[in-house]
């Protein structure tokens, strides 16, 4: 029976958000900035940068106009003392993908310190799902996706890994004609946050029985989200039977290849585990070998006999399946937010460009979790506020109610338009003084 939200949950989810003060992109950024100090992952130590006026304001607008899909021309139209000039400059120095993923790092990392983020979990759960953006050049990651973008037009993915707290872990771009599941553990395995999930959630195009083995072998608990009546069960031996079980339970999984291989499997885990070899080309590898292969079909067999386990578990286990939609959930969620805020150019990619999408695709994540960061440290204000005034709100109704609101943030329009000091809790901007900030002062 599907999960029905009660009207006062629902109320509570429209006070708070409706409380959210609104906020300019721009702005946020620079809040966030001082509350975490992001962009000091631009800025390496002994790294020589080049002499680019106004340095943080085009840093910032230079995520800003990668991260909304506006592009650099329009940018520099947009913001006054910034020119197309910086803005690529900035672009070629410091927007790289360590950069750029250590900048997302310390985002995800401060939100998981903030006290409220513990409501929506403890950093062991997350999930993958893949985002299709259209895309108007040419290029090797384009195919055609009759679903949403008809017979003529090109689209890519954007696969991103959610955690439980809402934040988003890893982005990666791929084509739209692969399977997802081939890109799983990219994403579990690059993570180089605080958080470490166990638990990892997908769809049904995010598995494969091979997937299955690799995820029990690294120490992953790979959770689909399946259609049972095409689900085929195996038992491990032919002879045993499991009385009405036994109309389901129509294969069988040789035993024998998996010891003959084990050592092997064993091998493959250890290079992914040290980031040895990528992880996506292992499993298309495997998916593409040869029926005689004898390593990936024992891998195959291992993977079967773990999705039958779960397949059981899954089928009685009502509270799994709660989790399950509720963390999926908060992937179609980051997945609003990320149109919200990429809406330049139709939310289309302009450029066929691998290096070019990619840092529009990190940027985009990296604007989603300074969002996600913002709109906790003001919802942990405003339910402060309410049960100050008396009202009776649990963390049970707290986990419910999303941090990646974003109806109060404005990502277009005249950028960088007035100055926005920092000023004291209160005031017209909603900056809000955290215990963060007393460290971070300390430390100069």
């Amino acid at each position: 029976m599907p999960w029905s939200c009660p009207p006062q949950l629902k109320q509570l989810r429209q006070t708070i958000e409706g409380a959210l003060p609104l906020v300019r992109i721009e702005d946020l950024l620079m809040q966030v900035d001082h509350w975490c100090g992001f962009t000091r992952a631009f800025r390496r130590p002994g790294e020589r940068l080049p002499r680019i006026p106004h340095f943080d304001k085009t840093l910032l607008a230079t995520l800003i106009a990668h991260g909304t899909n506006l592009g650099i021309a329009a940018m520099a139209h947009s913001v006054e003392d910034v020119t197309a000039d910086m803005l690529q400059d900035m672009s070629q120095w410091c927007l790289r993908e360590d950069t750029l993923k250590a900048a997302n790092a310390i985002l995800v990392n401060f939100h998981h310190r903030l006290p409220l983020s513990a409501v929506w979990g403890d950093g062991t759960v997350s999930s993958s799902d893949g985002q299709r953006f259209g895309l108007q050049a040419s290029s090797l990651l384009g195919s055609l996706y009759p679903r949403y973008f008809g017979y003529y037009d090109q689209a890519l993915t954007v696969y991103t890994h959610v955690a439980d707290q809402h934040s988003v872990l890893h982005t990666q771009v791929i084509s739209c004609s692969v399977r997802e599941a081939i890109y799983v553990l990219d994403g579990l395995l690059n993570n180089d946050t605080i958080l470490r999930p166990k638990e990892h959630f997908v769809d049904q195009h995010g598995f494969t029985d091979q997937l299955f083995g690799l995820c029990h072998l690294l120490g992953y608990r790979l959770m689909p989200r399946l259609p049972l009546p095409k689900q085929q069960l195996y038992r491990l031996d032919r002879t045993k039977h499991y009385g009405r079980l036994d109309a389901v339970i129509r294969g069988t999984v040789d035993i024998a290849l998996i010891r003959e291989q084990w050592d092997q499997l064993v091998r493959i885990a250890a290079s992914l585990h040290n980031r040895t070899a990528p992880a996506h080309v292992v499993l298309q590898r495997l998916a593409s070998s040869a029926p005689s292969d004898r390593l990936a079909t024992a891998l195959a067999a291992f993977g079967r006999v773990l999705r039958t386990i779960y397949l059981i578990r899954y089928i009685h286990d009502e509270a799994l399946r709660g989790r399950m939609q509720l963390q999926l959930n908060r992937g179609e969620r980051r997945h609003q937010l990320a149109r919200r805020l990429f809406f330049a150019n139709q939310g289309a990619f302009q450029t066929g460009d691998y290096t070019e999408i990619m840092n529009k695709a990190t940027c985009l994540s990296l604007l989603s979790n300074a969002v996600l960061v913002w709109n906790t440290v003001h919802m942990t204000r405003i339910v402060a506020q309410l049960r100050a005034a008396g009202e009776t709100i649990t963390d049970e109704e707290l986990a419910r109610i999303s941090p990646a609101a974003f109806a109060h943030v404005i990502p277009n329009g005249t950028y960088f338009a007035r100055p926005t000091p920092l000023e004291p809790e209160g005031n017209s901007n909603g900056y809000v003084h955290t215990p963060l900030d007393e460290r971070r002062d300390a430390e100069g």
